[in-house]
């Protein structure tokens, strides 16, 4: 999708923090953009930013829980009737849930992967079917995190389970979609400038939260305030680079490169060498 101006986006998760980030750099670049988040108070605040920047009417904002399904297709309604057809997607929705591997419960489990990846899974199975039905080619971003790509301790295993998940989903959906003209890519940030630790503000009520859970996202999880951090605004114009011109994988820091070295390092030497030529055939066939 070289040529953006015009298209318009759904993005999730996109009124605070990296997707209001994003969205910041699709409107910049003439785009329409549809902020769907879980809060009001962020809504209400990005749409105050926009109406500052003169940009207010290239945006529409949707208050959504990404785990409804009913509501995702509410929302994929609305935006066709506001701004017409899809183009990009972005499901960025994301909640960054930590606590003791020990005392971690079933509604924890229910929680973190219902937004981390179910949210993911219901924009594809909602929006996609749209921008394939169009035929004028699209683009998905699809959310994970750098540490879905090396080891982390267990209390982040809710998480980083999660994003993996999400990053070989990207990974398998590309080749089939690059036949119909839409990219994909996944993003993997690291330290970025976000409310992602307000969990106890992003918890539907619906899902309970352990004991062990609890004391965590009451004192509101944990930032670290890195020298490398960056601003919101720095990850949406990567993401809009990477949309335009069609890159897989959109990596913010590069201080987690020695260990996903060491991670591929150990399962390509824990691979056998000899191998059968027909089964090579096959797997190369079908990539």
């Amino acid at each position: 999708m070289k040529e953006v101006q015009g298209k318009t986006a759904f993005i999730t998760g996109g009124a605070s923090g990296i997707g209001l980030g994003i969205a910041g750099a699709f409107v910049d670049a003439g785009m329409k953009v549809v902020v769907a988040d879980l809060r009001q108070d962020h809504i209400d605040e990005a749409l105050a930013a926009f109406e500052k920047r003169g940009q207010r009417a290239s945006v529409h904002a949707i208050r959504l829980d990404v785990t409804d399904r009913a509501a995702m297709a509410a929302a994929a309604a609305e935006t066709e009737r506001v701004f017409g057809k899809l183009h990009v997607l972005v499901n960025n929705a994301g909640v960054g849930i930590q606590g003791p591997f020990k005392g971690i419960t079933y509604e924890d489990w229910d929680f973190g992967l219902a937004v981390n990846l179910g949210g993911v899974i219901n924009g594809l199975q909602t929006f996609l079917p749209g921008i394939r039905a169009h035929r004028e080619g699209g683009h998905i971003v699809n959310t994970a995190s750098l540490a879905a790509l090396v080891p982390m301790p267990a209390q982040y295993v809710i998480y980083q389970t999660a994003k993996a998940a999400v990053v070989t989903l990207s990974e398998g959906i590309r080749g089939e979609l690059a036949q119909e003209g839409i990219g994909v890519s996944v993003l993997c940030p690291g330290p970025v400038r976000t409310n992602i630790h307000e969990l106890s503000k992003n918890r539907p009520a619906k899902f309970g939260v352990g004991d062990a859970f609890r004391a965590n996202e009451s004192a509101g999880g944990t930032q670290v305030p890195f020298p490398s951090m960056l601003e919101p605004e720095h990850v949406g114009e990567l993401v809009l680079d990477a949309v335009r011109n069609d890159e897989i994988y959109i990596i913010t820091h590069g201080e987690w490169r020695p260990a996903a070295a060491a991670r591929h390092a150990a399962i390509l030497a824990a691979m056998p060498e000899k191998t059968d030529p027909a089964l090579v055939a096959m797997i190369q066939g079908r990539q």
